[in-house]
């Protein structure tokens, strides 16, 4: 890769600087600016525009939009909580991110009221958040949420020359959008960031030491976390886990999720055709296939409702790769839509005016965060031909995939994002800080500011880090299992979770009680299993079975997807 990096900020690079010492050496007290103060929460009732019920209270965190300059500019994040039911039985809070980048939790102080988290919702309370960018909390934007949902839109496996022109230029525009929406404060969205933004969270909520549990993208900031402040960590669950190896982040990551969705369509197809009798389909892998190509063949050439065509077909199917429990959904909206009736493939496919917003917003913290974090090739022939060459073993999803990520290959130099004579200030209060901490001078700090030190070296050393659960399927595509296995080789002490043969996105408390009560024991007790321990798989799910709320909500889609 020849790309620069476009890691983040001088301030988030100074942070990283000072991390990547390992964990039991902490540096000294002036080699980094002074931690702001983090003021407890004033909770209350809820703003309207959340959604809420009046059990759920909300409050504002105050942080510094730049941690290197703790004293400048504020942004203020939303939270939520529900006390724990049991005062008896309480041990503190339990904060919950669920991935993305780009989700917001929230409604996760909802989730006590469900039977499975019964037992964690007497003895926490439960706190949600939106994240910086997300929301109200210092909203990002990169571009109209009508034109970002405009529809109907395409989806090719093996574009042309033509498309291919299409989609890159679609993506400098994109690009150039969230620079000129953003402004100076678009490189300050990124995981380090997000990790300090759990401290301060922490802190304001009165806890000693963070109990956290983190899904998809939450294990990745979680694990920037644990390597900065694992002296502030009581227990953490990372589930379902990102691969957080330097040389993953991000783009790697996004060519292995490629081929990982494949082997998981293809779960979906073999399923379809076992159950033919049902949904007319197909008998084989293949010939469900050919069903799913000749509806988007059909949508191409007239598009349902004038709204839904390939591209929206491609961003409801990709959901049966994050959850089985959308496999009977889509099988009967398939089936139906080719024997003539669209009305399912409306309800499941149709975009929604009303949430252009969100998914707009959703999409450009996304983008922010993923390019701002790390390396991305700056030539776009090395994307054209490492996708082409997925593409012929992956098609599934590979190009779709590409598509949403390329805006970093275009993504602004931090010069382009700042007003003039910003970027040589910070530069110049840098090289103060760096000077004095000893950190770095000359080609050093030419490093930092080129983001040649790429994203944070997650590791923490033996006994700074108490023991700490991860739960990872066996088939996950959108996070493949060896990032499970990689972040507890950098973990030492902790413990995986593996769910056989399955690959649903996101498995905590879900539909598998060997691994709900291996969650539950570790945050309510306490107890950690052996270095790793393997549960069955879940039930497949039976045609005509008809997916909850909860589970459709533990589908951690991707923003934009």
């Amino acid at each position: 890769m020849r790309a620069l990096a476009l890691y983040g900020t001088i301030g988030s690079l100074i942070v990283t600087a000072v991390a990547t010492a390992p964990a039991g050496s902490a540096p000294r007290a002036s080699s980094a600016p002074p931690a702001p103060v983090a003021h407890r929460i004033d909770f209350g009732r809820c703003a309207p525009v959340e959604h809420l019920p009046s059990t759920v209270e909300c409050g504002k965190l105050t942080v510094p939009l730049d941690y290197a300059r703790p004293d400048g500019k504020k942004i203020h994040l939303t939270v939520s909580r529900i006390r724990a039911t049991s005062p008896d039985e309480r041990q503190g809070s339990l904060v919950f991110n669920p991935g993305g980048p780009g989700a917001s939790s929230l409604e996760f102080p909802l989730y006590g009221g469900l039977p499975k988290w019964n037992k964690l919702a007497r003895a926490y309370d439960f706190v949600g958040y939106a994240p910086r960018g997300v929301g109200r909390s210092a909203p990002l934007s990169c571009q109209d949420p009508e034109e970002f949902a405009k529809a109907p839109t395409d989806s090719r496996p093996h574009p042309d020359a033509a498309f291919k022109r299409k989609k890159v230029a679609e993506a400098k525009k994109y690009a150039r959008g969230c620079a000129r929406r953003a402004g100076a404060d678009l490189p300050f969205y990124n995981s380090v960031n997000n990790a300090r933004d759990l401290d301060m969270l922490r802190a304001a909520l009165g806890e000693k030491r963070l109990t956290f549990m983190g899904a998809s993208y939450g294990t990745y900031f979680g694990a920037v976390y644990a390597t900065l402040f694992p002296g502030h960590v009581r227990r953490m669950i990372f589930d379902s886990v990102v691969n957080p190896a330097p040389q993953q982040i991000w783009y790697r990551n996004n060519l292995d999720q490629s081929i990982a969705f494949e082997r998981r369509w293809g779960d979906w197809l073999r399923w379809v055709a076992k159950h033919d009798h049902h949904y007319h389909l197909g008998t084989s892998k293949q010939e469900v296939q050919r069903s799913y190509d000749k509806a988007v063949t059909q949508l191409r050439r007239h598009p349902v409702n004038g709204k839904i065509g390939p591209g929206q077909l491609q961003a409801a199917y990709l959901k049966t790769g994050y959850n089985d429990a959308f496999w009977p959904l889509r099988a009967e909206a398939l089936s139906d839509y080719l024997h003539g009736d669209p009305k399912q493939l409306v309800s499941q496919a149709m975009p929604q005016a009303r949430t252009a917003k969100d998914e707009e917003n959703a999409n450009a913290v996304y983008t922010a965060v993923e390019c701002n974090d790390a390396h991305w090739p700056r030539s776009w022939q090395t994307w054209d031909r490492d996708n082409s060459d997925i593409a012929r073993i992956a098609p599934f999803e590979t190009w779709d995939n590409a598509w949403m990520n390329l805006p970093c290959a275009f993504w602004p130099e931090h010069s382009e994002s700042d007003p003039a004579g910003t970027e040589s200030a910070e530069q110049g209060a840098a090289q103060e800080l760096l000077d004095t901490a000893g950190h770095a001078t000359g080609a050093g700090l030419d490093d930092l500011l080129l983001g040649t030190h790429g994203p944070l070296d997650i590791h923490t050393e033996p006994g700074a880090l108490p023991p700490v659960l991860l739960l990872a399927a066996e088939r996950d595509a959108a996070t493949p299992y060896k990032g499970a296995v990689e972040l507890q080789r950098r973990l030492p002490g902790s413990s995986l979770v593996t769910e056989n043969a399955s690959g649903t996105h996101g498995i905590a408390f879900g539909d598998n009680a060997c691994v709900s009560k291996y969650a539950e024991d570790y945050l309510v007790r306490g107890k950690i299993p052996a270095h790793r321990v393997y549960c069955a798989p879940h039930a497949e799910p039976v045609p005509g079975q008809q997916a909850n709320r909860a589970q459709l909500a533990r589908s951690g889609a991707r923003p934009g997807k």
